[in-house]
C-alpha cells in the first residue's frame, strides 16, 4: 500500500476543525499534527492522539508533513502566514479576498518557487469551484452573461472581517441574493446588475463594553472589499442572542450563466450549493485540493496554483484508470 499523505492543520477554528473531519474521510490520508497560536493544551482534537503543537514548532517540522492547510483568515491571517509558509512546505489555503487575489497569488508564488514548494491558493467553494464553473460555462457558451448568486446564508470570511473591527465582541454576517434579479438571470434576461441590485449583507454584532455603535457600524459599513459596495445592515445583539440564534453555518448559491447558440436558442447552465455546513464543505475541497498539491509536488510542479492550473482527476483518490472506466 503507498504511503498516506500526511495533512497537517494550520488554525483551529471551524474551518481547522472541518478539516480534521474531512481527512479522517480519506483513506489515503492522515493527519500528521495540528498547528495553532493558542496554547496547545487548550485545544482539543477529533482523535486524541493527534499530536497538536504551537505554531512556533512549524519550521522545525518540515519532514513530518506533505501538505500544509492553513486555515486562517483572508483578512489578516493569510496575507502574512501564505508566503511565509510556502516557503517551508506545500501548502493549500481558502483565501478569498477576491480582489487581492493577483497580489496574494504573487507574493506565494516567489518563496514557493524559490524552495520548490507546490502553494495552491484561494480553493474552496468561492473562489474555488464557483470559478471553475465560471470560467466552463462561459467557454462553453461565449456567447452569453454570467451571474453568481451567493447565500442564502452564514459567510466566514465577511464574519471574520467584522470580528476585527474594533470594539466588536463576536459578529456574524449573512449575504442574502435579491430574488426579482435572480429570477430575471434564471429568465435568460441577461440583465446588467450593479453589486448592490445582486446582494444584500446583513450584520449581527455583540460590542464590547463602552464601544461606541455608531462607530462600530461605520467600520462595518464602509469596509473596502467587504460592505461597502452593498446595501448593509447592522444589527446590535446580546451574546446570549447570538449564541441562540447565529450559531448555525449554512451557506451556498449559484453560478448562472445565459447564452446563445443560434438565434433564438437561448441556453441556461446552472451551478448550485446548499451546504448545511460551511466550513466543513469548504475543508472538504481543501482537503481534496491537498491530495492534488501532493500530486504535483511529485512532478515537480513547483510555485503558486489555483483551481484553474488543476486538472479533475488529481483530485480523486482514484487512479487515472479507474476514473476513465467508472465515470467517463
Amino acid at each position: 500500500m503507498a504511503e498516506r499523505i500526511r495533512i497537517a492543520i494550520a488554525g483551529h477554528g471551524n474551518l481547522g476543525r472541518g478539516v480534521e473531519a474531512a481527512v479522517a474521510r480519506n483513506a489515503d490520508m492522515e493527519l500528521a499534527g495540528i498547528y495553532s497560536r493558542r496554547p496547545p493544551e487548550q485545544l482539543k482534537p477529533l482523535q486524541a492522539a493527534t499530536p497538536v503543537f504551537g505554531m512556533e514548532a512549524l519550521p522545525g517540522h518540515t519532514d513530518r508533513i506533505h501538505v500544509l492547510i492553513l486555515c486562517g483568515g483572508s483578512k489578516e491571517d493569510l496575507p502574512v502566514q501564505g508566503p511565509q509558509l510556502a516557503a517551508l512546505f506545500n501548502t493549500v489555503d481558502s483565501f478569498d479576498t477576491h480582489a487581492r487575489i493577483p497580489e496574494y497569488f504573487a507574493a506565494v508564488d516567489a518563496p514557493a518557487r524559490e524552495n520548490s514548494r507546490t502553494a495552491l491558493i484561494s480553493a474552496g467553494w468561492d473562489p474555488g469551484m464557483f470559478s471553475i464553473n465560471r470560467v466552463m460555462s462561459e467557454a462553453l457558451l461565449p456567447d452569453g452573461a454570467t451571474y453568481t448568486f451567493w447565500g442564502d446564508g452564514l459567510s466566514q470570511g465577511h464574519s471574520d472581517a467584522v470580528r476585527r473591527v474594533d470594539g466588536v465582541a463576536d459578529a456574524v454576517q449573512y449575504t442574502r441574493p435579491v430574488e426579482e434579479a435572480v429570477e430575471r438571470v434564471r429568465r435568460a434576461e441577461r440583465p446588467v446588475l450593479s453589486t448592490r441590485e445582486k446582494h444584500t449583507r446583513e450584520c449581527f454584532v455583540v460590542l464590547e463594553e463602552g464601544a461606541d455603535a455608531e462607530r462600530v457600524r461605520d467600520a462595518i459599513v464602509t469596509m473596502p472589499h467587504y460592505f461597502d459596495a452593498y446595501d448593509t445592515t447592522v444589527h446590535f445583539i446580546s451574546a446570549e442572542e447570538l449564541a441562540r440564534d447565529h450559531r448555525a453555518m449554512g451557506h451556498g448559491g449559484f453560478v448562472i450563466r445565459s447564452g446563445n447558440t443560434s438565434a433564438g436558442n437561448a441556453q441556461v447552465v446552472e451551478y448550485a450549493l446548499k451546504l448545511r455546513s460551511n466550513p466543513e464543505f469548504t475543508a472538504s475541497v481543501l482537503v481534496a485540493y491537498a491530495r492534488a498539491v501532493h500530486r504535483l509536488h511529485a512532478m515537480g510542479q513547483y510555485g503558486a496554483k489555483t483551481v484553474f492550473d488543476v486538472p479533475p482527476g488529481l483530485l480523486s483518490s482514484r487512479s487515472a484508470e479507474q476514473l476513465r472506466a467508472e465515470e467517463l
